[in-house]
Protein backbone atom coordinates (compact mmCIF):
# COMPACT_ATOMS: atom_id res chain seq x y z
CA UNK A 1 0.00 0.00 0.00
CA UNK A 2 1.64 3.53 -1.34
CA UNK A 3 1.27 6.31 1.01
CA UNK A 4 1.09 9.50 -1.66
CA UNK A 5 1.60 13.19 -0.56
CA UNK A 6 0.42 16.42 -2.57
CA UNK A 7 2.02 19.64 -1.59
CA UNK A 8 0.24 22.47 -3.12
CA UNK A 9 0.46 26.12 -2.40
CA UNK A 10 -2.61 26.39 -0.36
CA UNK A 11 -2.97 23.08 0.98
CA UNK A 12 -0.84 19.56 1.71
CA UNK A 13 -3.37 16.25 1.15
CA UNK A 14 -2.11 13.06 1.76
CA UNK A 15 -3.95 9.40 1.10
CA UNK A 16 -3.03 5.80 0.94
CA UNK A 17 -3.93 4.28 -2.49
CA UNK A 18 -4.38 0.65 -3.13
CA UNK A 19 -2.44 -1.09 -6.50
CA UNK A 20 -5.52 -0.27 -8.42
CA UNK A 21 -5.10 3.66 -7.63
CA UNK A 22 -7.87 3.84 -6.10
CA UNK A 23 -7.67 6.40 -2.85
CA UNK A 24 -8.97 4.36 0.86
CA UNK A 25 -8.27 7.12 2.72
CA UNK A 26 -7.06 10.85 3.15
CA UNK A 27 -6.00 14.17 5.11
CA UNK A 28 -5.76 17.68 4.29
CA UNK A 29 -4.32 20.36 6.13
CA UNK A 30 -3.28 24.11 4.91
CA UNK A 31 0.33 24.40 4.12
CA UNK A 32 0.94 27.54 5.86
CA UNK A 33 4.63 28.06 4.97
CA UNK A 34 5.15 30.71 7.12
CA UNK A 35 4.93 28.97 9.82
CA UNK A 36 8.26 26.92 8.15
CA UNK A 37 8.92 24.01 6.60
CA UNK A 38 9.69 22.10 9.92
CA UNK A 39 6.58 22.16 11.14
CA UNK A 40 4.77 20.98 7.63
CA UNK A 41 6.56 18.32 7.77
CA UNK A 42 5.31 17.42 11.35
CA UNK A 43 1.69 18.02 10.09
CA UNK A 44 2.86 15.54 7.03
CA UNK A 45 3.44 12.88 9.04
CA UNK A 46 0.66 12.59 11.79
CA UNK A 47 -1.30 12.50 8.90
CA UNK A 48 0.37 10.09 6.99
CA UNK A 49 -0.54 8.00 10.54
CA UNK A 50 -3.78 8.66 11.02
CA UNK A 51 -4.27 7.17 7.05
CA UNK A 52 -2.57 4.51 7.45
CA UNK A 53 -4.31 3.36 10.75
CA UNK A 54 -7.72 4.53 8.94
CA UNK A 55 -6.89 1.98 5.95
CA UNK A 56 -5.86 -0.86 7.98
CA UNK A 57 -2.49 -1.50 6.24
CA UNK A 58 1.28 -0.52 6.71
CA UNK A 59 2.75 2.25 4.30
CA UNK A 60 5.38 0.44 1.90
CA UNK A 61 6.37 3.47 -0.37
CA UNK A 62 5.56 7.32 0.07
CA UNK A 63 4.97 8.86 -3.59
CA UNK A 64 5.35 12.59 -3.76
CA UNK A 65 3.75 15.64 -6.07
CA UNK A 66 4.60 19.24 -5.68
CA UNK A 67 4.32 22.18 -6.85
CA UNK A 68 7.18 23.24 -8.96
CA UNK A 69 10.38 23.51 -9.11
CA UNK A 70 11.37 20.60 -7.36
CA UNK A 71 14.83 18.52 -8.27
CA UNK A 72 13.22 14.66 -8.31
CA UNK A 73 16.50 12.69 -8.04
CA UNK A 74 18.03 14.33 -4.81
CA UNK A 75 14.43 15.42 -3.63
CA UNK A 76 15.15 18.81 -2.68
CA UNK A 77 12.30 21.70 -3.28
CA UNK A 78 13.93 24.64 -5.54
CA UNK A 79 12.37 28.42 -5.27
CA UNK A 80 8.92 28.08 -5.05
CA UNK A 81 6.59 30.69 -5.40
CA UNK A 82 4.47 29.97 -2.43
CA UNK A 83 6.76 28.79 -0.23
CA UNK A 84 10.04 30.37 -1.04
CA UNK A 85 11.93 29.62 2.45
CA UNK A 86 11.64 26.17 2.19
CA UNK A 87 13.92 26.22 -0.78
CA UNK A 88 16.54 23.34 -0.49
CA UNK A 89 14.54 21.63 1.94
CA UNK A 90 14.68 17.60 1.26
CA UNK A 91 10.79 15.88 2.04
CA UNK A 92 12.35 12.86 0.52
CA UNK A 93 14.95 12.25 2.80
CA UNK A 94 12.96 13.62 5.54
CA UNK A 95 9.79 10.61 4.98
CA UNK A 96 12.42 8.40 4.76
CA UNK A 97 13.67 9.13 7.84
CA UNK A 98 10.59 9.09 9.40
CA UNK A 99 9.09 6.05 8.25
CA UNK A 100 12.44 3.90 6.73
CA UNK A 101 10.46 3.71 3.64
CA UNK A 102 11.69 4.45 -0.09
CA UNK A 103 10.18 7.25 -1.32
CA UNK A 104 10.13 9.77 -4.66
CA UNK A 105 9.26 13.20 -5.30
CA UNK A 106 8.05 14.62 -9.18
CA UNK A 107 6.65 18.07 -9.86
CA UNK A 108 3.23 17.75 -9.75
CA UNK A 109 2.11 18.27 -13.71
CA UNK A 110 4.34 15.19 -14.41
CA UNK A 111 3.07 13.38 -11.04
CA UNK A 112 -0.65 13.74 -12.43
CA UNK A 113 0.91 12.82 -15.75
CA UNK A 114 2.30 9.64 -14.47
CA UNK A 115 -1.02 8.93 -12.85
CA UNK A 116 -3.35 9.67 -16.12
CA UNK A 117 -0.82 7.34 -18.12
CA UNK A 118 -0.80 3.94 -15.47
CA UNK A 119 -4.40 4.54 -13.96
CA UNK A 120 -6.43 7.06 -16.19
CA UNK A 121 -7.82 8.72 -19.43
CA UNK A 122 -4.72 8.24 -20.90
CA UNK A 123 -4.07 4.20 -19.96
CA UNK A 124 -1.59 2.49 -22.68
CA UNK A 125 -1.03 5.66 -24.42
CA UNK A 126 2.71 5.89 -24.89
CA UNK A 127 2.94 9.80 -25.65
CA UNK A 128 0.83 11.59 -23.55
CA UNK A 129 0.45 15.32 -22.60
CA UNK A 130 -1.16 16.25 -19.37
CA UNK A 131 -2.36 19.89 -18.88
CA UNK A 132 -3.86 21.63 -15.90
CA UNK A 133 -5.76 24.82 -16.00
CA UNK A 134 -6.71 26.24 -13.18
CA UNK A 135 -5.16 29.28 -11.12
CA UNK A 136 -2.00 28.60 -13.31
CA UNK A 137 -0.72 26.00 -16.08
CA UNK A 138 0.98 23.38 -16.02
CA UNK A 139 1.70 20.36 -18.22
CA UNK A 140 3.44 16.82 -17.37
CA UNK A 141 4.82 14.88 -20.87
CA UNK A 142 5.00 11.33 -21.18
CA UNK A 143 6.93 10.15 -23.87
CA UNK A 144 7.60 6.72 -24.67
CA UNK A 145 6.41 5.70 -21.30
CA UNK A 146 9.15 8.12 -19.78
CA UNK A 147 8.56 11.57 -18.00
CA UNK A 148 10.31 14.03 -20.32
CA UNK A 149 13.17 15.77 -18.58
CA UNK A 150 15.08 18.85 -19.25
CA UNK A 151 18.60 19.76 -18.63
CA UNK A 152 19.56 19.41 -14.66
CA UNK A 153 16.56 17.14 -14.98
CA UNK A 154 14.45 20.24 -14.90
CA UNK A 155 10.47 20.24 -15.87
CA UNK A 156 9.62 21.97 -18.65
CA UNK A 157 7.81 25.21 -18.11
CA UNK A 158 5.35 24.75 -20.69
CA UNK A 159 2.39 27.55 -19.12
CA UNK A 160 5.20 30.06 -19.68
CA UNK A 161 5.73 29.48 -23.47
CA UNK A 162 4.53 32.81 -25.62
CA UNK A 163 1.37 32.77 -27.28
CA UNK A 164 0.78 36.69 -27.45
CA UNK A 165 3.64 39.23 -27.66
CA UNK A 166 1.27 42.11 -26.37
CA UNK A 167 -0.69 40.38 -23.73
CA UNK A 168 -0.09 41.24 -20.33
CA UNK A 169 3.49 40.72 -17.57
CA UNK A 170 3.11 37.24 -16.28
CA UNK A 171 5.12 36.92 -12.72
CA UNK A 172 7.52 34.44 -15.00
CA UNK A 173 8.80 38.13 -16.15
CA UNK A 174 7.32 37.19 -19.75
CA UNK A 175 4.65 39.33 -21.55
CA UNK A 176 2.01 37.60 -23.02
CA UNK A 177 3.08 33.71 -21.92
CA UNK A 178 0.22 31.16 -21.82
CA UNK A 179 -0.66 31.19 -18.38
CA UNK A 180 -1.13 35.11 -18.22
CA UNK A 181 -3.53 34.47 -21.38
CA UNK A 182 -5.41 31.36 -20.34
CA UNK A 183 -5.35 30.01 -16.73
CA UNK A 184 -8.69 31.27 -14.86
CA UNK A 185 -7.58 34.70 -13.56
CA UNK A 186 -6.57 35.81 -16.84
CA UNK A 187 -10.16 34.79 -17.91
CA UNK A 188 -11.18 37.01 -14.70
CA UNK A 189 -8.86 40.24 -15.67
CA UNK A 190 -9.62 39.93 -19.13
CA UNK A 191 -13.91 40.25 -18.62
CA UNK A 192 -12.85 43.04 -15.82
CA UNK A 193 -11.12 45.12 -18.64
CA UNK A 194 -13.34 44.71 -21.48
CA UNK A 195 -16.72 44.37 -19.73
CA UNK A 196 -18.39 47.99 -19.88
CA UNK A 197 -18.31 49.78 -16.39
CA UNK A 198 -21.76 49.19 -15.68
CA UNK A 199 -21.49 45.35 -16.26
CA UNK A 200 -23.84 43.82 -13.62
CA UNK A 201 -21.75 40.86 -12.46
CA UNK A 202 -18.64 42.70 -11.94
CA UNK A 203 -18.73 41.32 -7.94
CA UNK A 204 -17.04 38.14 -7.21
CA UNK A 205 -15.75 36.92 -10.79
CA UNK A 206 -14.09 34.13 -10.95
CA UNK A 207 -13.41 31.22 -13.75
CA UNK A 208 -16.58 29.57 -12.49
CA UNK A 209 -18.77 32.28 -12.48
CA UNK A 210 -17.83 33.30 -15.85
CA UNK A 211 -18.73 29.96 -17.29
CA UNK A 212 -22.15 30.20 -15.12
CA UNK A 213 -23.07 33.38 -16.54
CA UNK A 214 -22.53 32.40 -20.35
CA UNK A 215 -24.46 28.80 -19.78
CA UNK A 216 -27.33 31.29 -18.69
CA UNK A 217 -26.79 33.25 -21.51
CA UNK A 218 -24.85 36.68 -20.46
CA UNK A 219 -23.42 37.78 -23.72
CA UNK A 220 -19.97 39.23 -21.91
CA UNK A 221 -19.62 36.11 -19.94
CA UNK A 222 -19.80 34.51 -23.78
CA UNK A 223 -17.42 36.54 -25.33
CA UNK A 224 -14.90 35.89 -21.95
CA UNK A 225 -15.34 32.05 -22.56
CA UNK A 226 -14.73 32.61 -26.53
CA UNK A 227 -11.30 34.28 -25.59
CA UNK A 228 -10.66 31.58 -23.29
CA UNK A 229 -10.81 29.07 -25.74
CA UNK A 230 -9.13 30.48 -28.15
CA UNK A 231 -6.01 30.50 -26.11
CA UNK A 232 -6.32 27.65 -24.71
CA UNK A 233 -6.60 26.23 -28.17
CA UNK A 234 -3.43 28.01 -29.30
CA UNK A 235 -1.23 27.01 -26.48
CA UNK A 236 -2.74 23.33 -27.36
CA UNK A 237 -2.07 23.63 -31.15
CA UNK A 238 1.64 24.27 -30.05
CA UNK A 239 2.19 20.90 -28.28
CA UNK A 240 0.10 19.32 -31.10
CA UNK A 241 2.47 20.62 -33.66
CA UNK A 242 5.55 20.03 -31.31
CA UNK A 243 5.05 16.84 -29.96
CA UNK A 244 1.75 15.15 -31.63
CA UNK A 245 1.06 12.98 -28.96
CA UNK A 246 -1.35 10.07 -28.85
CA UNK A 247 -3.21 12.41 -26.28
CA UNK A 248 -3.99 15.71 -24.07
CA UNK A 249 -5.27 14.92 -20.58
CA UNK A 250 -7.16 18.13 -19.84
CA UNK A 251 -7.48 18.86 -16.25
CA UNK A 252 -7.63 21.45 -13.42
CA UNK A 253 -10.74 23.40 -12.35
CA UNK A 254 -10.85 25.70 -15.39
CA UNK A 255 -11.41 22.42 -17.46
CA UNK A 256 -14.62 21.47 -15.13
CA UNK A 257 -16.68 23.43 -17.89
CA UNK A 258 -15.13 21.56 -20.80
CA UNK A 259 -18.23 21.45 -22.39
CA UNK A 260 -18.06 25.71 -22.95
CA UNK A 261 -14.65 25.41 -24.42
CA UNK A 262 -14.07 22.45 -26.09
CA UNK A 263 -15.49 23.28 -29.84
CA UNK A 264 -13.44 26.97 -29.80
CA UNK A 265 -10.49 24.57 -29.13
CA UNK A 266 -10.65 22.18 -31.33
CA UNK A 267 -11.57 24.84 -33.84
CA UNK A 268 -7.71 26.30 -33.36
CA UNK A 269 -6.07 23.11 -33.48
CA UNK A 270 -8.12 22.49 -36.58
CA UNK A 271 -7.22 25.77 -38.24
CA UNK A 272 -3.26 25.48 -37.30
CA UNK A 273 -1.90 22.12 -37.19
CA UNK A 274 -2.68 20.88 -40.78
CA UNK A 275 1.32 19.64 -41.14
CA UNK A 276 0.58 17.15 -38.74
CA UNK A 277 -1.82 14.44 -38.25
CA UNK A 278 -3.86 16.69 -35.55
CA UNK A 279 -6.66 14.35 -36.43
CA UNK A 280 -4.85 11.20 -34.52
CA UNK A 281 -3.85 13.49 -31.08
CA UNK A 282 -7.18 12.97 -28.54
CA UNK A 283 -8.55 15.23 -26.27
CA UNK A 284 -9.57 13.83 -23.22
CA UNK A 285 -10.46 15.03 -19.96
CA UNK A 286 -8.98 13.77 -17.11
CA UNK A 287 -10.53 10.92 -15.75
CA UNK A 288 -9.13 10.43 -12.00
CA UNK A 289 -11.49 12.82 -10.26
CA UNK A 290 -10.53 15.13 -7.28
CA UNK A 291 -8.01 12.70 -5.96
CA UNK A 292 -6.15 12.95 -9.43
CA UNK A 293 -3.44 14.50 -7.34
CA UNK A 294 -2.78 11.70 -4.60
CA UNK A 295 -3.45 9.33 -7.27
CA UNK A 296 -0.47 10.56 -9.35
CA UNK A 297 1.96 11.10 -6.34
CA UNK A 298 1.24 7.25 -5.24
CA UNK A 299 1.84 6.44 -9.19
CA UNK A 300 5.10 8.45 -8.92
CA UNK A 301 6.46 5.39 -6.50
CA UNK A 302 5.46 2.94 -9.27
CA UNK A 303 7.39 4.82 -11.73
CA UNK A 304 10.45 5.44 -9.88
CA UNK A 305 10.59 2.40 -7.01
CA UNK A 306 8.77 -0.21 -8.63
CA UNK A 307 11.18 -2.47 -10.62
CA UNK A 308 8.15 -3.99 -12.56
CA UNK A 309 6.73 -0.89 -13.21
CA UNK A 310 9.78 0.67 -13.94
CA UNK A 311 10.64 -1.97 -17.04
CA UNK A 312 7.68 -1.21 -18.82
CA UNK A 313 7.68 2.79 -17.76
CA UNK A 314 4.02 3.50 -17.06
Amino acid sequence: MIAAVDIGGTKIAVGMVDPYGRVLSRRESPTDPGAGYAKALDHVARMLREVSVEAGAEITGIGIGSTGPVYPFTGELGDVNFFPHWQGENPVKDLERIFHVSVAMENDADAAALGEAGWGAGKDKRRLIYVTVGTGIGAGIVLDGQVYRGVDEAHPEIGHHLVDPSGPLCDCGFRGCWESMAAGPAMVKWLESNAPADYSHRAGLTAKRICELAQQGDAWAGRGVEHESRYLGLGLANLVVMFVPEIIVLGGSVMQSAPLLLEGIRKVILSSCRLVPYAKTELALASLGRDSNLIGAARVWYYRCDSEVGKRAV
